[in-house]
Formats: C-alpha cells, structure tokens, sequence
C-alpha cells in the first residue's frame, strides 16, 4: 500500500505507542488524525510537529459510544472515511490483583483496552467494506496471548478478549478487503509502564521494546500488498521470549 494522503485514525495518540506510530505516518505522508481524552495533551503533540508532517487532533473518550460516533462523523466530514484505523488507546492500573483490585478499576481497564476497541472497530468497518478496503490495526500485548502476572488481572483479560476481537473480525471482513492485524508487543516503555506498582528503573527501560519499533511494524503491516493477511504480529526483546 502506498501510504501516501491515506486517512489514518489513531486512538491514544498523545503519548507511548500512540504518539511513535503517528509520528511514523506523519511521515509517510498521511492524513493523520490522533484521539485521546486530554485535549491539552493531543494540542501540545499536534503543535510541536514539523509543518511538512502534520497532525490533526480530536478529544474523544474512546469507551463513550457517543463521543466514538461524533469523532467518526467528524473525521469523515473534514477528511473522509478512514482508510486505516489504529486502536493504541490503553490503560492499566497499580492495585491489579483479584485481591486488591477496585472493581471500578476493572470497569475503567475494560472500557479502555477492549470496549474501545470495539467501538472504534465498529464504526470504522461498514465503509470499509462498503469501499473493499481497510485496514484495523490493535496494539494488544503479549498477556493478550499468555496470563502475565505482571500485566495484572484487568489488563490480561482485556487484551485476552481485545485478541479475540480482532481474530473474529478478520475471520468475519477480511473477504470483503477489511484487514485486521493484532500487535502483541512485550513490555514497552511508555507512560503505561509508571502505573505498576514498582516502576522500573531508567536501565530498564531502556531495554524495552521503544514506540518506535512498534511503529515500524505497523508501517511493515500496512505496505504488504493487498494479497497479503498478517493477522498477528508479535515483538518482544530478548529477555522476554514468548514462550
């Protein structure tokens, strides 16, 4: 795929994994569009890009259907229907196991990591098909595809469910042209990593997968040819094999 003037809509936009695959195909040359829930945040990205390799922002909370569908409407009135969607909107937190954890914690991890995904998958999908093609790319994890007692019990089963997701829509679009690829990366140092309940220290996160490198799977996913599925993808460091 030429990436050239390609609508790309990204959810989580302002920060991590988000902010390094916008960058990426801001250079590409992509209309690209980022969305988060801080539109401080999403303002002071857009603002501090080169001119040449610009963004455009929109404030969304992407577990409110409501405001998914508004920013859907939107996007398609100022750049047209989405050609590529890509789910980086995440979240986790510190007190993480059934023992501790607050069920209105559990709730938020859900409506974030998998309910998101879902609203955003949904209304990107009909035009898509109308059109017969698209590509949804989600950024799960490797506790999407093995039970980390690290990741904690919201995140694990929220990409445990967000994998299925994106396996089913594939089995269901991708012969009508709808692509969907799930990334499962290990760990990543992005802001995510600041809520465990011990944050690692600097050397360590240094070893980590970077936002970059996720980034550069994306744009490998999306310049295969139109015959080619990559229905997942999965990048961790040396010290954290999948087993």
């Amino acid at each position: 795929m030429d990436l050239k003037d390609k609508v790309v809509l990204i959810t989580g936009g302002g920060s991590g994994i988000g902010l390094g695959v916008s960058q990426a195909m801001a250079k590409e040359g992509c209309q690209v569009v980022i969305c988060g829930r801080s539109e401080a945040k999403l303002k002071a990205v857009v603002e501090a890009q080169p001119a040449d390799e610009a963004l455009h922002f929109r404030a969304c909370d992407v577990a409110n259907r409501e405001e998914v569908n508004a920013m859907f409407s939107w996007v398609r009135e100022v750049f047209g229907d989405p050609d590529v969607l890509i789910n980086c909107a995440g979240t986790n937190v510190a007190n993480r196991t059934m023992a501790n954890l607050d069920p209105a914690d559990f709730d938020s991890v859900i409506g974030a990591n998998l309910t998101g995904t879902f609203n955003t998958m949904h209304a990107a999908t009909p035009t898509m098909k109308t059109k017969g093609e698209g590509h949804i790319i989600n950024i799960v994890s490797i506790a999407g595809k093995k039970m980390l007692e690290l990741a904690g019990l919201p995140y694990a089963v929220s990409k445990a469910a967000q994998s299925a997701l994106g396996a089913y829509a594939n089995v269901e679009d991708s012969k009508n042209g709808v692509k969907v690829t799930s990334i499962y990366p290990g760990e990543v140092n992005t802001p995510i990593i600041d809520k465990r309940p011990v944050v690692p220290s600097d050397e360590k996160r240094a070893q980590m997968i970077q936002p970059e490198d996720v980034a550069a799977c994306v744009l490998t996913v999306l310049k295969l040819p139109a015959r080619a599925v990559v229905s997942e993808l999965v990048i961790t460091t040396p010290y954290q094999p999948l087993d």
